[in-house]
Parts: C-alpha cells; structure tokens; sequence
C-alpha cells in the first residue's frame, strides 16, 4: 500500500488496530538533510519495561519516598514486535515495506476498545461542542456528561473525561501569549467591516493591554433612544488577567436593562475612567442627563471632567448594603429599625423636609447620632436620596441584559391584546403607542381612578384651574395639587402637572392627573405626554447589517457548513420520526454517503494539532504578538487571589463551616 503522507498511515494503522483489537505506538524513523525517509509503527505491547532495582542502604535512595509508598503502574510491554514499516523516497509519499502481523497477546474485546488509549480520540464535531460548552463556563468534565449522554453511553463517546481535560488546556495553550493580540484583531476586523461598530485600546510600555471599550451598532442606536440615564459599575477580578470589566447599563421602553457598551480596565484610577468615558462620549457623541455608579472617588472624578453637564446620581442599592456592616448585624435585624430606615429611603412620595426630620429621629432613637457613616452619606443625601430629584428622571439600577428578552417583549407587544380596565378613549389610544409592560403600568394609574382618587375642591389661578385631589393609597396623608390648561375642543393641546411629580420622573401620567382629564371628558392629550422612549418603536435589537470577522475563512466557511448538516439532520429527523420506513431510507443513504467517505479517507491529507485548534476557534494563530496580555495588575484587595467580601458575607460563610474542637474538652478555638 501506498499514502500521500506519514500522517495517513499512520491512520490506517490506528484503524486497522482499531478492528483487529490492539493499540498502536509511533516507533523510530530515519531522517536524511531533514527529509524523512522511514517509519516504524508498532504494537502498543512491542518491548520489555526496564526493570529498576532498589538498595535500601543507599542514602540517596533512602532520601525518596520508600517503595512501599510508590505509585505502582502496571505494563502493558510483553515483547512481541508486531508493526508496519514505512519508506519513502521523496519524503511525502510513503510505501509499506514490511508488514509483520503476529501478536503473542490476546486481543481487546469489541466492547472494550473505547479503553484503549490510540482508540480514544476526540473527533471535530465533539471538539466543536467542548468548545461551545466552554463558552457557556461549562468546564471539561461537564461536557464530558454532556456528551455521553448526547452519545448514549461512555463508549460510545469514543474519548474519557481525561481527554476532554486535555483538549481544554492545550486550546487555552494554543490561545496563550495571543489571547489579547486575538481579541485586538478580532475586533479590528469588526471595526474595518461596519462603520457603526466603535473600539479603542491602549497598550502599556511592554506592550501589554490596559484599556478596551467596544460598542456595536445595536447599542449605538438603543443608547440614542434610552441614553437620558445610564448606570455604570466596575465588577473586580472576573477574569483571568484581573482586569475589572464596566458595562454602561440603561432602560429600554419595557422597563429592562440592556447594555449599550462595555470596558476592561487594569486600573481603577482617575486616568482611566476619564479615558473610558472619553472614548463612550466619542463613540455615542451624546452625554446622558443623568449617569447612576457607586461611591468610587475616582468615577466621580471622571464624570466630572468628561460628563461636565451631566448629574451624577448614587446607586442606592451599593449604599444600603453596606448597612448591615456600619451599624451591626443585631441593630440591621431589628425589624422596626428596617421598616423605619426603608421607609424613608426607598420611595420617592416624601418631601426633603420630611425625609430630614424623620431620619433625626431614627438616629435619636436608635443611638446612632455619632454614626461616622451616617453622618457621611446623610451630608451626600442629595446624590441618592429620591426626595431630592424628584424633579428629575430616574431608574432602578439592575445589571441583567439580555437582547432575547427585548426581541420577546416586542413581540409580546405587537402580536397580543391587553384586556382594557375603562372606556377611555385616552386607554385605548395609548395602548397602540405603549409598550405592553409602560402599559400595564399605565394600566395600574387607570384603574385607581375609580376607587382611589377623589376630588376635594377647584380653584381658578390665571389660566389654570387647579384640583385639590386625595389619594387614598397615597404614602403621605394629605391632597395633592393638580393643574390644568384646557385648551382645544377635544383637550389635545392641554397643560397638565401635578405636584406627586410622577411624570417629570418616570414619563407616565399619574391617576391623579388622569382623574381631572377624565372629569373634563378629554380624548386625546398632547403627544408631549407620551415620551419616545416608551413607545413601541423606540430602540432596536436587531442587527440590521452583518459583521464580518478576521477569521480564517475556510475555517468560518467549515463552520458554516457543518451547522447547515447538523440543521439538515435534526430537520430529516423531525420531518419523518413518525415514519420509520422513511426514517429507515434516510439512514441508508447515509451509510452509503459513509462507505464512499471510507473509500477516499486514506487520500485526504489529516489536520495537524494546530490546524484542528484553529478550526474550533475560527481564527489562525497569530504571527507575532504585538499586544500582550496583562500582567500584574493589582487593583482593590491586592494580595489576595479572591474578590473582596463584605462583614456580613464572612459571617454567613463562617456559620456555616464546621469548626475543629478539642479532642479533651470538645470546644472549638484550641486544642489539646
């Protein structure tokens, strides 16, 4: 027999192996000016293990471990020199010289061959799916499960759990020193490919990576749309490399979080964030009214120098977890202390006089009046407080981002009818302009009109007539002050305001301006009333042009290809589950579709290691490495490996270990 490379030949081997129930092992060769002119491959059994003796009076013996505490490892060498030789005259093409086929062995079952090492192999498709599986931080092991359940059984898998591990570190070796070049140049391509997609960098003196933004067309368009208030905040040490991410987070017109641009950061100070926020402004072009973070000294410092008209808000949630560690856990599980802190803090119905005067008294009667920390935030209540922007829009911070949800919502929305609460011409004009969840809320405002909201009294003031209405679900007893301007038959044209202040800081209209347009009989109002950003059409989640990237394209087109059979199978096996004779047709062309691949097999030149991993990855190994990955980088809690944990965080992971005690006394701290 004849092949066109060593590495077929080899294949044949393993496969021959494979059916007769042996294993195989690379044996020696002969080169000449660098040109390989034979090859051994033989038995896995072909020689004898050498034996080792040991003196238990040498000293440098007696210095190991003793042999009784050895690993001891079997061998599977018994001599036999079953093997195929190789030679070639040109180096590339390979004869069969000499082929010697007795063993002096038995051979490995059938069933038992998935044991034997040159017959556990990962194939392409299975790399393809560790790698996916990776992706999602599902680790080797858990792939491995995966895929023996997807297989039916461990041998059918054809590969161990070991393997799978093998296959994990050695692509993250094949990535190695390139993993920042490739992450550069992948979006290089993207930026090179589409106009909208923005991305900057910057490298340190070794040329290591410091700083990335990035920010695609989708996020551009959604932050024109949703970017009057974004929030931002630095996780700590999520990666590798301990770089910080900061994703800038807004609302979208269904009340959900979506990202419009993220950074990585191997350094929290001023010179970053103020670079960050430079390169998001030129990106966006656009600064937003109001930004919300954490108390981070160094954020605030940079809002101020790149967002100069922009307010800077604090994350409410950040300040109020801390509580817990600055007043003590026994006071933070007094229930009475809670409900009176909480009720103050988070609603946005009381006044700044109320809010100062009831926060006193919760510190006098609490003893906390020489507090440090209360002190502090208490001075910076006009960052966080909703007492004192209620004149302005704000927006609970949460991170959870998923465009999936966006693109279900907006369906929801097009393709479903909400049940209406009234006959108010005013409900169903605005059920065609709303979201369904801005909806649902407006909904709510809709149906307190009829039971909840009354009228005291009205009273003329210029052009305006003003309403004195009380709310019966109201948070603060007392009337709520309603102005109107009628103007126009049908009201569109009319001025309305309240002094609840709901609108100025959600854009919805309250039931209490709702009450007076109702008790006018108005139709329709002012489109003024209805913001952009909660209509239907506001923001998009779809990618309108495709990005290409700088992978390789045969192996994108690979790609491609292989996921188009996959689809092309599960479809097959959709169509015709319920009909076996098809099902049974389906199957046969591809056993002949098989037996003419295993006719050719030994022709088609084999993927080398390098090769394979760059398949999975789509991308080729860079030449050189002109950016770096970082390196040493110590942010917050440097000196520890772990992000940093809170009081109460530590004392809930203490509670629940089980300590050491003393052997005499059974009490945990000492011991005997």
């Amino acid at each position: 027999m004849a092949f066109e490379s060593i590495d077929l030949a080899y294949d044949f081997y393993c496969e021959y192996a494979k059916k007769a129930g042996f294993c195989v092992r690379k044996g020696g060769s002969y080169m000449n000016d660098g040109i390989l002119k034979s090859k051994y491959f033989t038995c896995s059994k072909e020689g004898h293990k050498p034996l080792k003796s040991y003196d238990s009076m040498d000293n440098k013996e007696s210095s190991k471990r003793p042999y009784y505490k050895r690993r001891k490892r079997p061998t599977i060498r018994c001599g036999r020199k079953a093997q195929i030789f190789l030679k070639s005259v040109d180096g590339i093409k390979f004869e069969i010289n000499e082929f010697v086929e007795e063993h002096n062995h038995a051979m490995v079952e059938e069933e038992d061959m998935h044991f034997v090492r040159s017959n556990r192999k990962l194939t392409h498709v299975q790399e393809d799916i560790l790698y996916e599986l990776s992706t999602l931080n599902l680790g080797p092991v858990k792939a491995f499960n995966i895929l023996r359940t997807k297989y039916r059984g461990f041998e059918e898998v054809r590969a161990s759990k070991d393997d799978c591990k093998n296959f994990k570190q050695r692509l993250n070796c094949f990535i190695g020193e390139f993993d920042a070049e490739m992450v550069v140049q992948r979006l290089t391509g993207k930026k090179r490919s589409n106009e909208d997609f923005s991305f900057e960098y910057t490298v340190n003196d070794n040329g290591e990576l410091t700083r990335l933004f990035w920010a695609d067309e989708i996020s551009k368009k959604n932050y024109l749309a949703f970017g009057d208030i974004i929030a931002f905040d630095a996780t700590f040490k999520t990666n590798k490399y301990k770089m910080v991410f900061v994703p800038f987070t807004t609302i979208d017109n269904h009340c959900r979080n979506i990202t419009v641009g993220a950074g990585l950061l191997s350094s929290e100070s001023i010179e970053s964030y103020t670079w960050l926020l430079k390169v998001f402004l030129n990106s966006f072009g656009v600064t937003p009214k109001v930004v919300v973070t954490d108390q981070d000294p160094a954020i605030k410092q940079a809002i101020a120098s790149v967002f100069s008209n922009t307010r800077q808000r604090l994350c409410m949630w950040h300040i109020m977890k801390k509580l817990a560690d600055k007043v003590g856990v026994a006071l933070c599980n007094n229930e009475d202390f809670k409900r009176k802190i909480c009720d103050i803090v988070w609603t946005d119905s009381i006044s700044q006089f109320e809010f100062e005067t009831k926060w006193q008294l919760i510190m006098k009667e609490f003893d906390l009046e020489s507090n440090k920390w209360l002190t502090d935030i208490f001075y910076m209540r006009y960052d966080w407080i909703p007492a004192y922007y209620r004149d302005e829009p704000h927006f609970d911070h949460r991170m959870e981002i998923q465009r999936l949800n966006n693109r279900k919502n907006d369906h929801d929305t097009r393709y479903t009818h909400p049940e209406l609460v009234s006959e108010s011409p005013i409900e169903q004009e605005v059920e065609l302009m709303y979201t369904r969840a801005i909806f649902n809320d407006f909904q709510d405002e809709m149906y307190h009109i009829r039971s909840g909201v009354a009228s005291l009294k009205s009273t003329e003031e210029g052009d305006y007539l003003k309403f004195s209405i009380f709310d019966f679900n109201a948070y603060v007893p007392g009337c709520l002050e309603v102005l109107i301007k009628k103007d126009g038959e049908d009201g569109v044209d009319s001025i309305v305001s309240c002094s609840c202040k709901i609108f100025e800081q959600y854009g919805l209209l309250c039931r209490h301006i709702l009450y007076v347009l109702n008790l006018f009989r108005v139709k329709r109002f002012s489109k003024k009333y209805i913001l952009d950003r909660w209509k239907r059409d506001a923001g998009v989640n779809i990618r309108t042009a495709p990005i290409s990237n700088l992978g390789n394209e045969k192996n994108l087109k690979v790609k491609e290809i292989s996921r188009e059979i996959t689809l092309t199978g599960e479809y097959l096996i959709n169509s015709y589950v319920t009909d076996i004779d098809e099902l049974t047709k389906v199957r046969d062309q591809m056993n002949i579709m098989i037996q003419k691949v295993d006719e050719t097999r030994y022709q088609r030149t084999s993927l080398s290691k390098r090769d394979r991993f760059a398949a999975v990855l789509g991308y080729d190994q860079p030449s050189e490495v002109t950016v770096r990955v970082p390196s040493g980088i110590r942010n917050k809690g440097r000196g520890s490996h772990n992000r940093i944990k809170s009081q109460k965080e530590i004392a809930i992971g203490r509670s629940g270990k089980k300590h050491r005690e003393c052997k005499v006394c059974n009490l945990p701290g000492h011991n005997s």
